[in-house]
């Protein structure tokens, strides 16, 4: 049984009375009851369909979800389990029929780290008058108790000391108290540019069968979605991800680190892990992942220590950290917007219709796949958000809606948090830049019809005039930032100078071709 490495999960069984509820995000016989349950015991799963049509979701995401949940159900028939498999409108209705037939039964679940879902589901059991308890959800490397007997009492989180203390406590790459190599953090070594020469390693291949691709059409035709219905890539069992994790451990690994914060426009993966989904629905446990990448660090020459911490870090301290913020932040943390922004997402984050090429082609990405990495993410469709001042929950929902990855958990923080400086829960400054940033980290500005180099002008880069926008529009609540003194120097020297007002002209300008759909 697999259990998180950090911190201890209270003992319990499943009674004789008890059916474990498998969630859509929980897909897992690792851990939880269904490690528990008796062989050959009742199982329920409840495919809700009305969640899939609050927003224009992602074809790949809705097909993720409800393909792996019933090649889950499948596979667990196979092995023995009663297997009560409902499809519903509602989770309340599927409930319903569920107790209408066993009321004598208590359901055992994990919980959801979706805010507010224990006490929904919890609302929607007592109404159809069933019974239900929730039990702690496994399928992280941290208990909910571990970190907050680690948290300080003030409300603030940093990263690299709960990081630090995850290591201590896991003794993944450690050399008793210290950390492997004598550094805690190879951030630094990650944030090269490839070689025009250098070739990714291969993405991996899947095969689906007709499970898979019937589910695939039912979406098509079932909801309104966005994104392309074909060239679904994802794993949606239990066999697929492992093989997917093996594939990135002996292929991908060894050229992960140096350049995961590179972009290069016509290789959507580089050499990312492309795990995330799998590790979202439960088909990985990120302990299993950890190991075997610690693993292939100690047992191939190939891997480097940056790459194999660089990925763990990712596992073992940005993915917990971000879910125990999460928890402590909402649910204030949702529609958070600490600087005020009053703008709506421009509609080119859903038609791609921009002639900045780094969203074009990101965007482009995200519609075709349902995924960009976490540099796309920060640097440019946030980044460029919070420039223009994006209402952080509107950022949100199209994150939600449109990465194949995306749950509330997961995008809230990201989002919000670190990717708009909406909260100040953890972020220590606005993660903004000029176009300087997305010129040195990728390829798309060479041939892109804007200047990186320009702030005013008719070809200057759009990211430039609204940076210095940004800061002054924006003083009041970050001119005191210590990380932001040199950033306001330059800014000053840009009002002595009277460039600010040209540049507040330019994006005024912006904004009038943005709204005509010229941008």
């Amino acid at each position: 049984m697999r259990q998180p490495l950090v911190g201890a999960v209270p003992e319990y069984t499943v009674g004789a009375d008890e059916v474990p509820w498998v969630l859509g995000t929980q897909l897992t016989t690792q851990c939880g009851p269904l490690a528990r349950a008796a062989e050959g015991s009742s199982v329920l799963f409840i495919e809700a369909h009305d969640f899939a049509r609050r927003m224009p979701y992602h074809h790949h995401k809705l097909t993720l979800l409800f393909a792996a949940m019933r090649q889950f159900g499948d596979r667990l028939r196979t092995e023995g389990y009663d297997v009560h498999y409902i499809k519903a409108n509602t989770f309340e209705a599927g409930l319903k029929r569920f107790f209408e037939d066993n009321a004598d039964t208590t359901l055992v679940s994990m919980r959801s780290p979706s805010y507010g879902a224990e006490r929904r589901f919890r609302e929607l059991v007592d109404a159809v008058g069933g019974a239900i308890r929730f039990v702690e959800n496994e399928l992280f490397v941290s208990t909910r108790q571990a970190f907050d007997e680690w948290a300080t009492d003030d409300g603030s989180f940093k990263h690299e000391q709960f990081y630090r203390w995850m290591r201590r406590e896991s003794g993944v790459l450690m050399d008793g108290d210290e950390p492997l190599g004598g550094e805690w953090n190879f951030d630094e070594h990650n944030r090269e540019f490839p070689p025009e020469e250098w070739r990714a390693p291969p993405i991996p291949s899947i095969d689906y069968d007709d499970r898979t691709k019937e589910t695939a059409a039912w979406v098509a035709d079932t909801f309104d979605t966005w994104g392309r219905t074909e060239g679904f890539r994802w794993p949606v069992t239990r066999e697929q991800a492992r093989d997917t994790l093996r594939h990135f451990v002996d292929e991908r690994l060894p050229a992960f680190g140096p350049y995961q914060d590179a972009i290069r426009h016509d290789d959507w993966a580089m050499a990312h892990a492309l795990l995330s989904c799998a590790l979202n629905v439960g088909l990985l446990h990120p302990v299993e992942v950890i190991e075997a990448v610690e693993s292939a660090y100690h047992e191939c020459e190939d891997v480097a220590l940056a790459s194999a911490e660089g990925c763990i870090r990712q596992l073992l301290g940005w993915r917990e950290f971000i879910r125990h913020v999460y928890r402590h932040t909402m649910p204030e943390l949702a529609t958070a917007n600490a600087l005020g922004a009053p703008h709506d997402l421009p509609e080119f984050y859903w038609t791609g219709e921009t002639d900045m090429r780094c969203v074009a082609q990101t965007v482009e990405d995200v519609h075709t796949r349902g995924y960009a990495h976490h540099i796309q993410r920060l640097m440019v469709l946030a980044n460029f958000a919070t420039l223009w001042g994006v209402e952080p929950s509107e950022l949100n929902e199209w994150f939600h809606a449109t990465f194949v990855d995306a749950y509330h958990w997961v995008t809230t923080p990201n989002v919000v948090e670190m990717g708009q400086y909406g909260h100040g829960a953890f972020a220590t400054k606005p993660y903004v830049s000029s176009a300087n940033y997305v010129d040195r980290m990728s390829d798309y500005c060479a041939d892109c019809r804007y200047d990186p180099d320009s702030n005013t002008g008719s070809d200057a880069c759009p990211f430039n005039a609204l940076y210095w926008d940004f800061l002054d529009r924006n003083e009041t609540p970050l001119r005191s930032n210590h990380r932001m003194g040199l950033m306001y120097s330059h800014v000053d020297s840009k009002r002595d100078s009277e460039e600010m007002d040209r540049l507040r002209q330019r994006v005024e300008r912006l904004r009038e071709l943005a709204a005509r759909g010229g941008l």
